[in-house]
């Protein structure tokens, strides 16, 4: 049975180091999983009238629609201010939302965050966290995948080619393969 696992990228910058960390990752997946970026940049903010009116706007439903379609959610994402980008955060209140039709429910979920600074990106990753825990996602807890320096780690072609890096790549994905499997059948 195939697995589909969505991928949410929180940088919505052409050339963002979360795209280019987020390829290095997908192709280290096994065989009988799907993953598919899913674009978050084009959702209008959520507003809550836009359920409560019958006004949702077409973006909403797509999103929902195509997130209830998968089975589990890699989230790759920068640091803003010591927080979650607003694009990411608008995406959960987007799906946590009508009330009681959450499309994160019981939902594996990995977070990998990434940065040019020390800090790896420290910040988001435990803000995103939070959140996921309130969303009811099972997150993989280790390892913990902080990226930081990465724009040592990625060469002219935005490739990862530090052997140990990949390795260290692959030790996320199994992890994160191992609680996808624990919870989808």
């Amino acid at each position: 049975m195939t697995k589909n696992v969505a991928v949410l990228i929180g940088s919505l910058r052409k050339d963002s180091f979360s795209k280019a960390i987020a390829k290095q990752l997908m192709p280290l997946f096994p065989e009988d999983m799907h993953l598919e970026v899913i674009e978050i940049g084009d959702l209008p903010l959520y507003n809550q009238d836009y359920d409560d009116l019958d006004q949702v706007p077409e973006a909403y439903t797509t999103f929902r629609n195509k997130m209830q379609q998968m089975d589990a959610v890699l989230f790759v994402t920068p640091e803003y201010n010591r927080s979650v980008p607003a694009v990411l955060k608008n995406a959960l209140d987007v799906g946590s939302r009508p009330y009681g039709a959450s499309v994160w429910d019981n939902k594996p979920a990995e977070i990998v965050s990434v940065s040019p600074g020390a800090i790896s990106g420290f910040g988001a990753n435990h803000h995103l966290r939070q959140s996921l825990v309130f969303l009811n996602m099972p997150t993989v807890q280790q390892p913990e995948a902080y990226i930081g320096n990465v724009m040592n780690l990625l060469d002219d072609n935005g490739q990862v080619a530090n052997p140990d890096t990949i390795a260290f790549f692959q030790v996320i994905v199994d992890a994160f393969v191992t609680l996808i499997n624990r919870y989808i059948d």
